[in-house]
């Protein structure tokens, strides 16, 4: 293998964990960032559901098959879509062995990837504030710390500073905002909402408004309220400050990733009440009782195609590069195949002595088409699902029409590329 360059890989998410794993499994040298203080520093958020054809195809490549398998949930892709009055529209139930995109809870999965790392790989309290291009590249920490690498990864998500060398380019509020619900000791604390969620998924579909609800592993639940809205809606409703920004969007830049949305839960719990007040009673007690802090997460998106003059020796994965709506769940699925793909092009570029950065750009053609035309799709979903008068049910995806979907292209990818 060639001299091996400085990787620094910023952001210890999905993406960015499973490129270092592969690296680190060729033999290559790479250095991971994070701003959080650990792995376990702040809530990771709710379950993702690995797909066969991408978020999968990248477990197989990062040598985690069986460590995925234990954690993973198939009974966690049971879906329930009920009418704002509470009746049953369309209910799915997974086999046990049905494998095409199993539920995982993100903190799970964030933490089964830093495990696979060596000691000492993930810098954990390292905030960027912004990379220098250059030969090689500084990059700068909140802290005044100043480290360098030749190559540069890009895996800070939505609201990336490595992005930031490459384009002035930011997220767009999709007009959808969530606000998030937490159910602790489901079975215990909250035997109706267990009731009502099941095994997997509930959504409850009303006019521009959604309850989405997933069942976690540890008898936890989570969900979102979801509503077609201002992005200044609390404070319009007087609740919060009309900054543009939707009160709070963590991880922005010019704000602390740690910093909290000043209002008042139980106010806010009022508001919620009145925008859901014509859903069921067994719906409407879900703001009730969420055990949260109902935080609002206004959902942001990149132009499709999102695309930056090449900066030699720098890129980006994932959120960073395409970020989209969450609906299809692509966004983790991808952010684990860049990070697969990615890797893989730098270490046969080492092994063949050929140029690095050529193997980058290579990457890149690939990985922005793929994420333009999935985040348009996405982007669609979410105007679609949250326009007046409601979804059209017709156009809900038939599982098991996706999973053969996904099964055809997880053996379509490994044909191609595993010959």
């Amino acid at each position: 293998m060639n001299e091996q360059p400085r990787i620094a890989v910023v952001g210890a998410g999905p993406g960015g964990l499973l490129c270092a794993r592969v690296l680190q499994r060729a033999g290559v040298d790479v250095t991971v960032y994070d701003a959080d203080a650990s792995s376990t520093a702040r809530n990771q958020g709710g379950t993702l559901d690995l797909h066969a054809d991408s978020g999968q195809i990248a477990i197989e490549d990062a040598g985690l098959v069986a460590e995925f398998a234990a954690l993973a949930r198939p009974e966690g892709q049971s879906k329930r879509m009920v009418a704002p009055d509470g009746t049953m529209l369309m209910e799915h139930v997974a086999a046990a062995d049905e494998f095409a995109a199993p539920e995982i809870d993100r903190a799970q999965l964030r933490g089964m990837l830093a495990d696979s790392l060596r000691p000492g790989t993930i810098r954990w309290g390292h905030r960027l504030v912004h990379v220098v291009p250059g030969t090689p590249h500084e990059l700068v920490f909140a802290d005044g710390l100043v480290e360098q690498a030749d190559v540069v990864v890009g895996a800070d998500g939505a609201w990336s500073r490595v992005r930031a060398a490459l384009t002035d380019v930011l997220p767009r509020y999709t007009g959808v905002s969530f606000v998030e619900l937490l159910f602790e000791r489901a079975s215990t604390e909250h035997p109706e909402v267990a009731r009502l969620v099941g095994d997997g998924h509930l959504w409850a579909n009303g006019d521009g408004r959604t309850i989405i609800l997933q069942r976690n592993s540890d008898d936890v639940i989570r969900g979102y309220l979801g509503m077609r809205i201002g992005l200044d809606w609390l404070a319009e409703a007087g609740l919060g400050t009309a900054d543009g920004r939707g009160g709070l969007l963590v991880g922005s830049p010019g704000l602390d990733a740690d910093a909290t949305q000043a209002t008042d839960t139980e106010r806010v719990r009022t508001e919620l009440r009145r925008r859901f007040a014509d859903f069921a009673p067994e719906l409407l007690r879900l703001v009730d009782e969420s055990d949260g802090p109902l935080a609002n997460r206004p959902i942001t998106a990149l132009p499709t195609p999102t695309s930056w003059a090449r900066v030699p020796g720098i890129t980006l994965l994932g959120d960073a590069a395409h970020v989209m709506s969450p609906f299809g769940g692509n966004g983790v699925n991808l952010a684990l195949l860049d990070g697969a793909e990615l890797a893989g092009a730098v270490v046969r570029a080492l092994r063949d002595g050929t140029d690095t950065d050529e193997a980058l750009r290579g990457y890149e053609q690939i990985m922005t088409a793929r994420g333009a035309g999935i985040g348009r799709a996405a982007n669609d979903a979410i105007a679609e699902h949250f326009a007046a008068g409601g979804p059209d049910l017709d156009g809900v995806p038939d599982f098991d029409v996706e999973a053969e979907r996904w099964r055809a292209g997880a053996e379509a990818y490994r044909a191609a590329q595993r010959p």
